[in-house]
């Protein structure tokens, strides 16, 4: 049988062959100095190494097949878009591989080094520290200490033994090849160890808490603090947050303004922020600027923009990073690969991030990442389930994603509508709001007066493939205008009947939403800012209807995500929490349905609307609920929102608790499961239990009527508004909202 691999298939397998015969050959190899006739002075402990090779060769292999692990994931990661980008990608993936070969032909030559100076070391005077690194004292010989209050020492010890020179780090921080050395950063900087005889016991170097700021955070009216920030940065992406965020500016310093006014709002502690959108460092942020010039996804750096001014505006310090080497150094990472903790306290309060910033974080703070990762805030535009979020569970219950499982909590998940209320609701600001203070009088006549134009949404000529019929429809009854990005000597392959302009400036494409009546969906992108934008300019919305829904099992897009959402159209917020008379949803394959609809629209008079948590002063209040009351490093649950705001409901049989609070008028807060996860609350609802039992289950608590059995959630991660199981009934917690803020409660504020 002849097997064909792949150019970056073949090259993992051939590298990791070589690799191994390296490791085999290392083991085996006894040089010269260590035959029979050794010198007298050998320690007892060079003699121990010998002895376990075998172990020390299988550290080794796990090792590299951790690495290997990890490329294949890298590998299997969406692809570039372009030849030249795909080559890169694979060239610079080859070289990683050749410079692990390497590293092992040198560690191979390294050991007889090693071990011929090791008693030449223990006898030479270290060279000067002074920079709070741990140290070893001259001369000095140790034994791995046994200790029941360390229960993990020795491994550790075995585990550098084998890896300490895979990672500069450890070097940096002392790590010579002596187990003294290794002992010394096992007890100073990683706590696996006890402490060295002799030496106090102090707390680690990069948990010490920094000095808190003492100042309040007062409402600013100004953002120039910002634009200081977004200058350190440079690319097509910053270009266009710098762009929206001074385009907005008088809508944010205005909101500010009338929030300093308001007396009832509570002051926060000021915070400092970093902001680190991920997905513009490295390769993938060259990748994502040059989509931004041909038409790409500009939801993301929207809401990077809107959040950026909201926290600005809202009194607190921002740094804003766009290159990993910056956020080494803001974090204080130790020079290598990532596998030390960093050298410090972490400085920033919260750290807002991406899943893309979340890795590379993960990829620099060592074992301060765990340590620190409850300050850690994930822009999500998607959303994440808990099912999906504790990997240890997705795995057995078959919810793995290539996002998900990184177990934190699940609120700190922050989405761009609030369409999975078990993450918050972080949002954006719709572009063009209408101005309360605007009295209606006071606007000219023809304010609303709109001309017969529709605007149909979709940027590049995929999106088209398909829609014919449904466009040849509405241009018949309107003036149809598109946007799609047009390569150079390349146009665009529209009907005729569309008039094209090109990808537009966003200053240029909302002077033409200003103009149309209708802003038409073609079924993709989903779920962006734009419609709500547009029915902010006072258009009516057209999209699709999906039947069935687009999930994870139907569609490529969703495959992957970490979310069992059914998606019923192009835009379900805008279908549910707006509606007619602003949004229109379809049958896009029945035609006859279609022109009704466009001639319905069309005898129909919108005015501009906005939902107040789109609005500036909504966002505003929303993000600083979330920082004075969201506080996600302490270990006791949740006080926020009160208790006071829970609506107990007892679901039908196989309903999430999603849409049994929703079909009450209610969202589902998930963080009041845990004041209803008892055996209390199924005796208030009068449920006799045979039988109660606490269990992992994201579905949990709930109540199953065959065997009259109540089940209780065992672990708080798993906490969940969504999921349903046709023989469970679902104990939900729901609770009341604003009107226009579906995040906040009557007394969340």
């Amino acid at each position: 049988m002849r097997l064909t691999l792949k150019p970056r298939s073949g090259c993992l397998v051939l590298c990791l062959c070589l690799s191994v015969v390296t490791l085999v050959l290392q083991s085996l190899w006894v040089p010269a100095e260590m035959s029979r006739a050794e010198p007298a002075g050998r320690l007892p402990e060079e003699e121990g190494r010998r002895g376990s090779s075998v172990r020390r060769l299988s550290l080794r292999v796990e090792a590299l097949s951790s690495q290997l692990q990890r490329l294949t994931r890298e590998r299997d990661e969406p692809q570039p878009d372009n030849l030249s980008a795909l080559l890169q990608s694979l060239r610079q993936d080859q070289e990683g591989l050749v410079r692990s070969v390497e590293g092992e032909l040198r560690r191979m030559s390294q050991k007889l080094d090693q071990l011929s100076s090791h008693h030449h070391h223990l006898h030479q005077s270290p060279p000067p520290n002074d920079d709070g690194r741990p140290n070893t004292g001259p001369g000095e010989e140790c034994d791995v200490p046994v200790d029941p209050g360390y229960p993990v020492c020795a491994d550790k010890v075995e585990f550098l033994q084998a890896r300490w020179q895979s990672d500069p780090c450890y070097a940096f921080y002392g790590v010579d090849g002596t187990t003294c050395s290794m002992l010394t950063y096992l007890s100073q900087i990683e706590d696996f160890c006890p402490p060295r005889p002799g030496r106090n016991h102090s707390a680690l170097p990069w948990h010490q808490r920094a000095p808190p700021y003492t100042e309040k955070a007062e409402p600013r009216t100004s953002l120039s603090p910002l634009y200081d920030a977004i200058s350190r940065s440079r690319g097509p992406a910053v270009e266009f947050i710098r762009s929206r965020v001074e385009r907005m500016s008088d809508l944010w310093t205005q909101a500010g303004l009338r929030m300093r006014m308001k007396s009832n709002t509570t002051a926060s502690r000021q915070m400092k922020v970093l902001l680190y959108p991920g997905v513009l460092a490295g390769g993938a942020g060259q990748r994502f600027g040059s989509m931004v010039e041909r038409g790409g996804p500009l939801g993301e750096l929207v809401q990077w923009a809107d959040l950026s001014a909201c926290l600005t505006i809202l009194g607190h310090n921002v740094t804003l990073s766009t290159s990993q080497n910056h956020l080494h150094s803001l974090i204080g990472a130790a020079p290598g690969r990532g596998s030390c903790p960093i050298q410090s306290p972490l400085t920033f309060d919260l750290i807002y991030t991406d899943y893309h910033g979340l890795a590379h974080l993960q990829g620099a703070m060592g074992l301060a990442f765990q340590y620190y990762q409850c300050r850690f805030r994930i822009l999500d535009s998607f959303g994440t389930e808990p099912a999906f979020n504790l990997g240890s569970y997705a795995r057995r219950r078959g919810y793995s994603s290539l996002w998900g499982s990184w177990a934190l909590q699940p609120l700190q998940y922050m989405t761009m509508f609030p369409h999975t209320p078990d993450n918050s609701f972080l949002g954006f600001v719709s572009e063009e709001v209408w101005r309360e203070e605007v009295k209606e009088e006071e606007l000219e006549p023809d304010i609303h007066r709109k001309d017969n134009v529709a605007l149909v949404y979709g940027k590049q000529d995929y999106m088209w493939q398909g829609k014919a019929d449904y466009v040849e429809v509405i241009s018949g009854e309107l003036e149809t205008h598109a946007t799609v990005y047009q390569p150079r000597g390349r146009p665009a392959s529209l009907p005729r009947s569309i008039i094209n302009h090109g990808l537009l400036t966003q200053e240029h494409f909302l002077q033409l939403l200003r103009r149309a009546k209708v802003f038409v969906g073609l079924g993709f992108p989903y779920e962006g800012p734009a419609p709500l934008e547009a029915i902010a300019l006072g258009c009516v919305f057209l999209q699709p209807r999906f039947e069935p829904p687009r999930s994870s099992d139907n569609s490529d897009f969703y495959k992957g995500k970490p979310t069992s959402r059914q998606v019923s159209s192009q835009h379900p917020y805008a279908e549910d929490f707006i509606g007619k008379p602003y949004v229109w949803t379809v049958d896009m394959t029945n035609l006859t349905h279609v022109r009704e609809a466009v001639r319905a629209i069309l005898h129909t008079e919108v005015k501009p609307f906005t939902p107040r948590e789109l609005t500036c002063e909504g966002m505003l209040e929303r993000v600083h609920a979330y920082i004075t009351h969201q506080n996600f490093c302490s270990a006791s649950f949740p006080t926020w929102p009160p208790e006071g705001a829970l609506r107990v409901h007892l679901g039908a049989l196989g309903r999430s608790c999603v849409s049994v609070c929703r079909r009450s008028s209610l969202v589902c807060e998930p963080a009041l499961f845990h004041r209803l996860n008892s055996p209390a609350t199924f005796t208030r609802l009068g449920l006799g239990c045979s039988s109660t039992e606490q269990e992992v289950n994201h579905l949990f608590p709930a109540y199953s009527p065959w065997g009259r059995r109540c089940g209780l959630q065992q672990e708080a991660l798993l906490f969940s508004c969504a999921g349903s199981d046709p023989s469970l009934r679902r104990l939900c917690p729901c609770r009341d909202h604003l009107p226009g803020q579906v995040a906040l409660c009557p007394d969340c504020l």
